[in-house]
């Protein structure tokens, strides 16, 4: 673990300098090595500095990203170094701690997606992928084969996993299918657009005057994926929601029959998009779980936690839906959300009897 990590070191990792104690160690080691990369805003932001990045990540290095905020040189922005829990998180997580999904296929979508209006512009959304990102990072750390179709992002792959890169609706549905069959489980974690213009100008449009755009509505990929659905495979959904979201995404869950959905309240100010913090919750026919505000990475094991929680067999199953039916019946309201400690506390009971 390097942290922090300077421009200067990077750069000299990415080259394969060997000069000094700790290149040539970094050289010499079969270990997984992780980097913390701290510097100014301009110089992580530059084009050799994403360079030697993106070739550190194609040979496996794991990287933990900067933040944003106050820097030593009085700049604000991306480059101070992530904070030390984070980064012994990061750690744990490389040691390879929890191998739960060992022997099984991750198919992750992230990112959204962007449909051409003309030449120059296009519709899109603000997801910046990091929540598919922190999903496909946290799936390989615990085991598991990852193949990751993300839409357009500046963020980096995570190390060892297959990424299919993808712009619009139509590639995303292309990818996901034609790999679908692989997949033990599939999370569709990606914002992809509902509509697409229905025609696509050849030229850039000018402005002469007010502008009507005719939109189509896109397929529908997570229903499109459940209706293929293998036996065993496990498909969860996400749904980005701005007001009743427990009530729209439980109609979605009923909707596309997926196995979960996962509920983002994306109004709540420094939460989902563009944001490195989140907070969802985890929906299945039976239960509700509350992941309260957490980064997302730390979120990301959480879901794959409650993921993993639906592989148990049906006998656990079914003896966890009677506790949980129990205490919802007791409990008043039209719509209650049980704490994800709770739950964990109910499933370690039914496993321990």
């Amino acid at each position: 673990m390097v942290a922090p990590a300077t421009a200067d070191i990077l750069a000299r990792f990415a080259h394969g300098l060997a000069d000094d104690f700790l290149t040539t160690m970094y050289l010499a080691t079969t270990a997984p090595v992780l980097v913390a990369p701290a510097m100014n805003t301009n110089m992580w932001e530059h084009a050799a500095t994403q360079a030697n990045l993106e070739t550190l990540a194609q040979r496996g290095v794991r990287i933990v990203e900067p933040d944003a905020g106050q820097l030593a040189c009085g700049m604000v922005g991306p480059g101070r170094m992530a904070e030390p829990d984070f980064i012994a998180n990061a750690v744990l997580n490389a040691l390879g701690r929890s191998h739960d999904l060992a022997g099984e296929v991750v198919l992750i979508t992230a990112g959204g997606t962007r449909e051409a209006v003309d030449p120059v512009r296009y519709l899109g959304n603000r997801s910046s992928g990091k929540m598919g990102y922190a999903l496909a990072e946290a799936a390989q750390s615990r085991g598991a084969r990852v193949i990751l179709v993300s839409g357009p992002t500046t963020l980096h792959a995570p190390a060892h996993c297959e990424v299919i890169r993808i712009t619009t609706a139509e590639e995303m549905q292309a990818a996901v299918l034609e790999r679908q069959a692989e997949a033990s489980i599939v999370i569709k974690a990606a914002a992809v657009a509902d509509y697409r213009p229905s025609v696509v100008a050849e030229q850039k449009l000018k402005r002469i005057g007010p502008l009507t755009l005719e939109l189509t509505p896109t397929a529908d990929i997570l229903a499109e994926v459940v209706r293929r659905r293998r036996p065993g495979q496990l498909i969860v959904g996400f749904a980005a929601e701005t007001e009743n979201s427990i009530h729209h995404g439980r109609a979605k869950l009923l909707r596309k029959g997926a196995d979960a959905i996962v509920v983002n309240d994306v109004s709540r100010e420094g939460l989902g998009f563009d944001a490195d913090d989140n907070a969802a919750t985890f929906l299945t026919l039976t239960t509700a779980i509350d992941l309260p505000a957490m980064p997302k990475r730390k979120l990301a094991d959480r879901i794959l936690d409650e993921v993993v929680g639906l592989r148990r067999p049906q006998s656990l199953l079914v003896e966890l839906s009677s506790e949980l039916s129990a205490e919802l019946g007791a409990e008043s309201g039209t719509e209650s959300v049980l704490r994800a400690d709770r739950q964990a506390a109910l499933r370690r009971e039914i496993v321990i009897e």
